[in-house]
């Protein structure tokens, strides 16, 4: 509501209270310590846990982490790539990352066990208050303005249960809330932002596997999919993956994805575990082998959750649906959505009037549709096409044997073009985002 006043009172525990500790939640909070803001960053499980999630870092995301100042030494469990191996229709064909001025020319794998920890630490580390085991219940808002100025929660122990003889609930105050609470995106849900189901979701199952392909230098990917044996039943719109993490271990899952929000009706375990059995022996894919369960999640593509700013709550990372269509990636985008909230809070939060605060505060929106919405808008195309069996057919049978090609579908569908000149498939992208209109 513009007018409605912003500013920090008396009453406040902080500037900004970050619900969510993964990627999203700690970007904003270190951008925003660093400016010099007093920050709580929430997270309701313990560190070191686990998330859903393939564990590859394209150098989109590799240049949001070097902006953070984190560190991203091999021993430390960092795991450098050149490219991608790609594979389908009887072809496997490898394709570096490019060279471009934005981005460095490599990837990373690591595991979210310790990718979160780091990156919360790191925002602990450079100012904010890391609060684990604190599990939010829902938002204040302020009963004359509609804004929201805190939040509810309550302690809980490593599981997420109640801890006993703890304050039954808590109430923290802050005149900003940043939303990272991921898929479920409760908080943002309580305040009315509902989720829209004309975008794509997709589903990932993903699981670890002790292999000799532990330190391949190329991620791969399988870009048929098949719903029963192959080349006799129907193929799906998805990839499979192997990501190596150098210590051993291998990620290895496979996603899938509709144009819209509708379930699907496949059962991807079964499907992983079709294609695991059929892998070649020399990668040891074998159930005596595979480290910990099968888990799956929901990937909320192309800001299915809007407004991404309202009333004093700004959606970043799964929560606001900030995942690519086109490949599934969600961290590079939760990082950037991170650092560009902590900056459009951060400028509106020294505005002289409420009215700035407000108007400045609404410049997120604006920004992450600039600089990703034409993006997005283009990924929603292009799962409405590979949805399509004949189409994928075509791709995968025809498109990978020509290198130019898929050197240009690799620049597409990393995200790893260069937007201010480049070679013809650089510009030629460039233009593509431009000329949809933003997500």
């Amino acid at each position: 509501m513009v007018g409605a006043d912003v500013a920090r009172t008396r009453d406040d525990d902080a500037d900004v209270i970050v619900v969510g500790a993964g990627p999203a939640g700690a970007s904003a909070a270190h951008y925003l310590a660093a400016a010099g803001r007093s920050v709580l960053l929430l997270e309701k499980a313990t560190f070191p846990r686990d998330k859903v999630c393939g564990d590859g870092l394209t150098p989109r995301a590799v240049s949001e982490l070097v902006r953070m100042g984190v560190p991203m030494r091999p021993e430390d469990g960092w795991m450098r790539n050149k490219g991608l191996r790609v594979v389908g229709g009887g072809h496997t064909i490898h394709l570096p990352w490019p060279e471009i001025d934005r981005y460095p020319s490599y990837g990373l794998a690591k595991a979210r066990m310790g990718l979160d920890q780091t990156l919360a630490y790191h925002a602990r580390t450079t100012g904010a208050k890391l609060m684990e085991g604190v599990n939010v219940t829902g938002p204040v808002v302020d009963d004359r303005t509609g804004r929201i100025v805190g939040v509810t929660a309550r302690q809980v122990d490593a599981r997420g249960r109640r801890i006993e003889g703890a304050d039954a609930e808590i109430e923290l105050r802050a005149p900003v809330v940043v939303a990272a609470d991921g898929v479920s995106a409760r908080l943002a849900t309580a305040m009315g932002i509902a989720k829209r189901d004309d975008r794509p979701m997709g589903v990932a199952v993903r699981t670890y596997f002790r292999t000799p392909r532990h330190d391949d230098e190329w991620m791969e990917s399988h870009l048929e999919l098949w719903e029963g044996e192959p080349r006799r039943s129907a193929l799906l719109p998805g990839y499979g993956w192997i990501f190596p993490l150098g210590d051993g271990t291998a990620n290895v899952g496979l996603g899938s994805v509709s144009s819209t929000a509708r379930a699907t009706q496949l059962d991807y375990r079964a499907l992983l575990a079709a294609w695991m059995r059929n892998a070649p022996a020399e990668w040891e894919f074998t159930p005596e082998n595979q480290i910990g369960p099968v888990r799956g999640a929901a990937l909320p593509m192309s800001f299915n959750r809007k407004p991404i700013y309202q009333r004093g709550l700004l959606l970043v990372g799964d929560a606001g649906g900030m995942v690519s269509p086109f490949n599934g990636e969600g961290i590079a985008y939760a990082l950037q959505a991170g650092r560009i909230a902590a900056d459009v809070i951060s400028q509106a939060l020294v505005r002289g009037t409420a009215a700035e605060r407000e108007r400045t505060l609404a410049t997120y929106a604006t920004r992450m549709a600039d600089d990703v919405g034409g993006y997005f808008q283009l990924g929603r195309q292009f799962v409405r096409l590979i949805e399509r069996p004949e189409v994928m057919r075509i791709c995968t049978t025809y498109g990978l044997p020509r290198k130019h090609l898929m050197n240009f579908v690799l620049k597409l569908l990393s995200d790893s073009y260069d937007t201010r000149g480049g070679d013809i498939s650089d510009r030629v992208i460039t233009a593509l985002t431009k000329i949809v209109p933003a997500a």
